[in-house]
């Protein structure tokens, strides 16, 4: 039995879509019919479904929706009505892989849908990106709204963009470092303890250590590397469930020094978000709803959640923020600040700016220290290693030049 999407009308007016279960348009019509409601449109979801689901794996972000807001709100700006611009973008789109999405969005908007409604039931667009347009609809400032959110993209994406450009060379010499130290440990030191052998070298200290260790632990070695990988990997698995992000989390915040860079980094996402939905005309609650949701620490996110209902019952928003435990001091005392003198959201952005660049300057000090660390940690292994391995070579050869 197929799915259909149907915009249909009561006896008083109201306009809503629902969907309904049928063997055909016609039966479907027929029993919204028998129900005393007016029918607008019945549209068949099954060729929708495949579609959907497929999208929902991967959301919609970065530079390729960057541009699709630069161009949408370019045209808005323009004067062109929303339908319109939906039908230029669905067809000529610089991004041609937002063109199928654009179109299903266009078809809904022409039905009679909101945008942001339209837009969220793709389940591919960010709900902060939805919750801002819902916002620059009631405030009939839409063209406003998407520059804020703009400027929002252009700030997050450079952020998180040079975090994991900063990342990538420390990560490349510790996995090169993990692989070289494992092929020694695993293959080559046993090949020369296995000729030292043969040949009845009598073997110096550190060479017999080596040895001893390489081919008696060796598997311990490995193992123990291969654990802490499966180890990496299950706990990641595990931090996308409920319980097991926020376990995560807690470890990861309280881990020595890069928990507290890790603690900052997701507060400057949050009041960054926080202070765009403000900005655009979101209420206090359903910014920090919208905000809970699009964090990607789940206990930040709880913490979040906590502090809007603490905000629904009358409390300010610093206090609530503060009895969650998990927001800094200093964050706290300027969102206080700004509550009181009425400037919330600019205050957030100015608590974003402060805690981006603090990262920033933290993780790059660290990351300084830390490459040339690695570096001279696997010189020195790796120099103990072959001298090790070799000295018993130059002593063999040393003691037949001496016959």
């Amino acid at each position: 039995m197929a799915q259909f999407e149907c915009k249909v009308a009561d006896a008083a007016g109201n306009i809503s879509l629902q969907v309904e279960a049928a063997q055909s348009e016609a039966e479907a019509r027929q029993r919204l019919g028998e129900r005393g409601l007016f029918v607008y449109s019945v549209r068949q979801r099954a060729h929708l479904i495949p579609q959907m689901g497929a999208r929902r794996g991967r959301n919609v972000g970065g530079t390729d929706f960057l541009i699709f807001n630069q161009q949408f709100n370019t045209l808005i700006k323009a004067g062109l009505p929303i339908l319109k611009a939906l039908d230029l973008l669905a067809e000529r789109a610089a991004v041609p892989r937002l063109r199928p999405l654009l179109r299903d969005v266009r078809d809904r908007v022409r039905e009679g849908a909101l945008l942001s409604e339209a837009l969220e039931k793709e389940g591919v667009f960010p709900k902060v990106y939805t919750t801002s347009v819902l916002a620059g609809e009631k405030s009939g400032n839409l063209s406003g709204v998407l520059e804020y959110y703009i400027a929002y993209q252009r700030v997050t994406t450079g952020f998180q963009g040079r975090l994991v450009a900063a990342l990538i060379y420390p990560a490349i010499l510790v996995i090169v470092t993990t692989l070289i130290l494992s092929y020694i440990v695993g293959y080559v030191i046993p090949q020369f303890a296995k000729l030292y052998s043969e040949l009845n070298v009598p073997l110096p200290t550190t060479t017999q250590f080596l040895v001893t260790m390489a081919v008696g632990y060796r598997w311990y070695f490995l193992g123990t590397i291969v654990g802490v990988v499966l180890g990496i990997m299950a706990a990641y698995a595990w931090s996308f469930s409920e319980k097991g992000g926020i376990v995560v989390d807690r470890a990861k915040f309280g881990f020595p020094i890069f928990g507290e860079i890790w603690v900052k980094f997701h507060v400057a996402q949050l009041v960054r978000t926080l202070a765009t939905l403000l900005a655009g005309g979101t209420p206090l609650v359903n910014a920090l709803e919208t905000t809970a949701k699009a964090t990607e620490s789940r206990l930040i996110g709880s913490a979040v959640e906590q502090a809007a209902l603490r905000v629904r019952e009358g409390a300010s928003l610093h206090q609530s923020l503060a009895d969650t435990g998990v927001m800094p001091g200093l964050a706290i005392e300027m969102i206080e600040v700004g509550e009181a003198t009425g400037a919330l959201a600019p205050m957030l952005t100015s608590v974003a700016e402060f805690y981006e660049e603090d990262v920033n300057l933290r993780l790059q000090a660290l990351l300084n220290l830390i490459q040339p660390v690695i570096l001279v940690f696997m010189a020195i292994v790796v120099a103990f290693i072959l001298i090790s391995l070799y000295l018993p070579v130059f002593s063999f050869s040393l003691s037949g030049t001496a016959r």
